[in-house]
């Protein structure tokens, strides 16, 4: 619109422009070199314009004449170009596809066409990664590394040929140097952490995660969380040692995760060891509300060494009550009620567990109540450990498809901190069929203690135990599913009064 509007004032100036020359007739004389020439002004003004027009046109095809070489060589490298980012793009679809030959033959394209640059450098890289040549690879990573722009990049290349040749050393170099050049690089935030951490290096980890939080790289429930977890790994480090500085650590890892069983567990051991029975009851008994555990209730039960048997079932009393008679604290009063030969007691506490398949702890203990009241060679007690054979299993610390019966602050599998949980491990084995009389599971179970073993995908997978004629049904807790049923978690009968908001006194700690 704008165009047509400025083409028609054009216009109408020119007309008028036209209309005025007409109207005031003049003539126009050239007089060079002794000739005097006269013509009129609108033949003199036609004139004038013509010669623009020729000389405009002869100063173009000098300027194309002398720029034809220049646009030649840029025609030429704009086809490259084109030519050159059409083979990355092919080999970047390529190397997502696993497609190695191609990939190669993309990637050398790219790298002929358009250079060393960033990206050509990249599918070069990769493409040598998906091929398995692992030298071609870590040298494209290294020129990566030698560019400013892309020295990062070419670090975690770096890093990962280290890690899959196994060279700790060199890969714990390249992340640290990445670290420093890039302060909010997550993988190598993460990778230096993970070192810290296997060298046990505690105090270091724990800047680490503070600095991760102050970037922005943790939230700050995640930051306090892995704050807690190694500062209970140096507690547990010093807590022999140097108890002073293992109970400041632990009060602190408390503090920020009160939920934390291994910190509650070793602030309420240490704090007891001082005399100061009330703050170690209190500490225990918040982790307690928030997650029952057996690690937990033995250090409760065991406060003050020198109590009587009764002072110990009182507090274990005192637990189940706290955790509305949660099956751990069914499990402690039945220890501590056996312990006081209160037999009736310890089985009016596990009456709801037995009811409805019993794990293995529960089994167990009932095997222990037999053999205290009645004997060792009981036919109850024999016929409570056979049943634990086949009992499902009771939680375990699991992480990363592991189980183990210890809380460690970071996975053995994968360096994670913060991977161990307290749960039920899955039941992978069926049981034998019906008839099958050689495979039949005698009384005697494999141990608890698991191992990692790899699995179809690649992973790690938490291995589970086989049936053994002639182990020793004491010295473990594994289990078998009969005909492979899925694993059903205890029903337990809220018979027993609830626990209130606040504590009861400890008795003998008040």
């Amino acid at each position: 619109m704008w165009r047509a509007l400025v083409f028609l004032a054009l216009l109408a100036l020119a007309a008028y422009g036209a209309v005025w020359v007409a109207d005031h007739p003049g003539t126009v004389t050239i007089v060079w070199s002794g000739y005097q020439i006269g013509v009129s002004l609108a033949v003199a003004l036609v004139v004038v314009v013509v010669a623009a027009l020729v000389i405009g046109l002869i100063l173009a095809v000098v300027r194309g004449v002398i720029g034809l070489p220049s646009f030649l060589s840029r025609s030429t490298r704009e086809r490259r170009r084109a030519k050159g980012m059409s083979a990355l793009s092919r080999g970047m679809i390529a190397v997502g596809s696993g497609d190695p030959l191609a990939a190669k033959r993309h990637a050398g394209d790219a790298e002929r066409l358009l250079g060393a640059q960033p990206l050509t450098l990249l599918l070069k890289a990769q493409a040598a990664q998906i091929s398995g040549d692992r030298d071609a690879a870590e040298t494209a990573f290294r020129s990566m590394a030698d560019d400013p722009e892309t020295r990062v990049l070419g670090l975690r290349g770096l890093y990962v040929e280290a890690r899959r040749r196994e060279d700790e050393p060199a890969a714990r170099a390249y992340a640290t140097e990445a670290a420093r050049l890039a302060p909010s690089v997550t993988w190598a935030n993460e990778a230096v952490l993970e070192a810290q951490c296997a060298d046990g290096d505690w105090s270091a980890a724990t800047e680490t995660v503070e600095r991760r939080a102050s970037l922005g790289l943790l939230d700050k429930q995640s930051a306090r969380r892995q704050r807690a977890v190694l500062l209970t790994a140096s507690a547990q480090i010093h807590e022999a040692g140097e108890p002073d500085t293992a109970l400041a650590q632990a009060q602190k890892a408390v503090s920020l995760a009160p939920e934390l069983v291994p910190a509650a567990c070793i602030a309420g051991r240490l704090l007891a060891r001082k005399g100061d029975l009330r703050k170690a009851a209190k500490v225990v008994q918040t982790a307690w509300k928030a997650e029952p555990h057996p690690d937990l209730s033995k250090v409760y039960l065991g406060l003050r060494p020198g109590d009587s048997t009764q002072d110990r079932l009182a507090r274990a009393e005192t637990l189940a009550r706290l955790s509305t008679w949660h099956p751990e604290g069914r499990l402690a009063v039945a220890q501590a009620a056996s312990e006081a030969r209160e037999f009736a007691k310890a089985r009016e506490a596990l009456a709801p567990l037995v009811a409805d398949r019993p794990t293995v702890r529960t089994c167990m203990m009932m095997a222990r109540i037999e053999q205290a009241e009645h004997g060792a060679d009981t036919g109850r007690a024999r016929e409570w450990l056979s049943r634990a054979a086949r009992a499902p299993r009771d939680p375990a610390w699991i992480a990363d498809g592991m189980t183990s019966e210890r809380w460690a602050p970071v996975s053995p599998v994968s360096g994670r901190v913060d991977a161990f949980v307290w749960k039920t491990p899955p039941e992978l084995l069926a049981g034998p069929e019906d008839g099958d009389e050689e495979h039949q599971p005698s009384p005697g179970y494999a141990s608890h203690d698991t191992k990692a073993l790899p699995s179809a995908s690649g992973g790690i997978a938490s291995a589970s135990w086989t049936p053994k004629p002639k182990a020793d049904p004491v010295s473990g807790s594994a289990y078998l599913t009969d005909r492979g049923t899925p694993p059903v978690l205890p029903v337990f009968k809220q018979g027993e009064p609830a626990g209130s908001g606040e504590a009861p006194p400890l008795r003998g700690l008040s």
